[in-house]
This record gives C-alpha cells, sequence and structure tokens, in this order.
C-alpha cells in the first residue's frame, strides 16, 4: 500500500514535469496560437517523450548493470558501454550504413555488445570481476573510443555535425518516427531486467551464494547483460551518449527504498524519467535562446556524485 502511494505521487510529480517541457523552453507558447501548437506538438512533446523513455531505460540498465557487477559505482556510461555505441553510430553514419542491419540503431548495440565483452575479460580473474580493474577498463576504454571518434571526425569532417551530435547527447532532434522502436526496445528490456529481480537479489550476495540458491548465475548475466546493451544501444542512437543517469537514479532509488530488485527497479523508472525531464528542461532554459547538450547537464550532476562515491569507498577502505 505504501509503494501504491508513492507510485501516485512519482506519477504526479512526471506529469507535472512534462506539462512544465511542454511549455517551458526558450520560445514563448503561453499565447498558444497556431505557431505556439505546432512547436508543442511537433517539436516539445517528441523530445518530452523521448526523454522519459531514455530515463526510464538508463536508470534501469544502470541498476541491472550495479547488481551483476555486484559494483554500486557500475554504469553504462562509466563502463565505456555507451560510448562503444556512440561508436558503432559513428561508423554507421560515415559508411552510409544507416539503413544497413536496423541502421545506426544495430550498429550501436553491435559495439555496445563489444565493448562489454572486452571489458569483462578485462577485468575477470578467473570467475570474479576485479571492482578497480572493471572500473579503470572502463575509463580506458572511454578514452580509446573518444580518441577513435575524434580521428573519425577529422577524416571525415562532412559528417561532423551528426558525429557531435551522438558524443554529446541531445533531444532536440526527436521525431515521432524516432519514438516507437525506443518505446519497444526499452519496455521488453525493462521487463526482461523485472522477470529477473530476485536472480539480480540472490547475485547481490555473492555468484556462490546465488548458485546454491538455484540461480544460474552466468546464463542470468547474460540475458541481463543482452537485454541491457539492447536498451543503450537504442538509446544512443536516437539520442545519443547521456551519461550518469544510471548511476545517480538507482543509488537514490537504493537509499530509499532497499536493496531489492523488484522495488529498484519500477522506482528507477520513476526516477530515471524525472531526472531526464529535468535535465532536458534545463538544457533549454539554462542558456535561452541557445540550448545545451542534455548530456553536459547529466555530466555535470553525475561527475561529482562520482567522485563523492569514490570518496565514500575509500574511507570505507581505510577507516
Amino acid at each position: 500500500m505504501k509503494d501504491l502511494i508513492w507510485y501516485f505521487v512519482l506519477t504526479l510529480i512526471v506529469l507535472g514535469l512534462v506539462v512544465l517541457g511542454l511549455f517551458w523552453g526558450s520560445v514563448d507558447v503561453s499565447s498558444l496560437d497556431e505557431n505556439s501548437i505546432y512547436i508543442i506538438k511537433n517539436i516539445r512533446l517528441p523530445r518530452v517523450i523521448m526523454s522519459l523513455l531514455c530515463g526510464a531505460g538508463l536508470a534501469v540498465c544502470g541498476s541491472a548493470y550495479q547488481s551483476i557487477f555486484q559494483n554500486p559505482l557500475s554504469d553504462p556510461y562509466i563502463l565505456g558501454v555507451s560510448s562503444g555505441a556512440s561508436l558503432g553510430a559513428a561508423v554507421a553514419i560515415i559508411l552510409g550504413l544507416e539503413s544497413f542491419f536496423f541502421g545506426i540503431g544495430g550498429f550501436a548495440f553491435l559495439f555496445a555488445l563489444a565493448t562489454v565483452w572486452i571489458i569483462i575479460k578485462i577485468a575477470s580473474v578467473g570467475n570474479r570481476l576485479h571492482t578497480t580493474t572493471l572500473l579503470l577498463a572502463g575509463i580506458s576504454i572511454n578514452f580509446l573510443i573518444a580518441a577513435l571518434i575524434a580521428i573519425l571526425m577529422v577524416l571525415n569532417s562532412e559528417n561532423m555535425d551528426k558525429i557531435i551530435f551522438w558524443t554529446m547527447g541531445s533531444m532536440s532532434a526527436t521525431k515521432f518516427s524516432d519514438l516507437w522502436i525506443v518505446f519497444v526496445f526499452v519496455l521488453i528490456g525493462i521487463i526482461a531486467i523485472r522477470l529477473y529481480a530476485r536472480e539480480l537479489n540472490a547475485i547481490l550476495t555473492g555468484n556462490e551464494s546465488a548458485r546454491s540458491l538455484g540461480v544460474n548465475v552466468e546464463r542470468t548475466k547474460k540475458v541481463i547483460l543482452l537485454f541491457s546493451t539492447l536498451m543503450i544501444g537504442i538509446i544512443v542512437a536516437k539520442s545519443g551518449v547521456i551519461g550518469f543517469v544510471g548511476l545517480i537514479v538507482p543509488h537514490i532509488v537504493r537509499i530509499l527504498v532497499g536493496s531489492d530488485n523488484r522495488r529498484i527497479i519500477p522506482f528507477s523508472i520513476f526516477g530515471g524519467m524525472i531526472f531526464m525531464l529535468l535535465a532536458d528542461i534545463l538544457s533549454r532554459v539554462l542558456i535561452a535562446p541557445s540550448e545545451l547538450p542534455v548530456g553536459s547537464i547529466t555530466a555535470l550532476i553525475g561527475s561529482p556524485f562520482f567522485i563523492y562515491l569514490l570518496y565514500n569507498a575509500k574511507k570505507q577502505l581505510n577507516p
């Protein structure tokens, strides 16, 4: 009953931010004339919906990553998975393969999946993932991919604007035609991860403990990684690289509702929606009439938060 009340309150907050996102921006639409209605319907409405989908998907991915890696600092952006997806998108753009293998989204997914595999291989010691190595591998992969994307932009200056869009993250170019595929993949991914919530809870206690409870740990991790990466790939393909949502939101949710993934996942959906709606609104109004990339807003919030978590982790190691 308590959760239902919270869901109701969070729904009201989301709806309030949706209305704010439709009416608040660099252009005044309070007159509700023909031009204002066009802006609300064709420009702001699709980007508000995309913010909802991206926020929900990235937050749930973050909660899943933190469980399967048993590491509270795990996040698709920090581990380089989002960057891998952006590299795949850049390669598809440069090679003119937008209509091949599901277009940019297909390449983003493949490169994100390859990035996950590389990071796991680097960070694995036997059947265990070493926390420090995992973070260092992710940071190194991020730098490597950033360098590769920079080289691609220099060598293909005619596509530089498109590539920059993916590396910075933005909802400004969202069209209604983009929404259905993101909705389908995010919905499927969230449902799949939620179905494995009990297994994720068991894995949090340790791989051996989870196996003793009858959990097929390796299969669970592969399924979660597959659906998480699928969501990340399609989100990056349509909105670019948006970092730290999967780090911040699950942490806050875990503090508020505990460590049970059966509660963390649905609350992360709401938290991700609220976070992304706020970030998108701020990206429009902070330097109006110009606009900031939404990825820069999430990074400005997320980077200090990540430093704070690292500092706390250090204090726990050296009391």
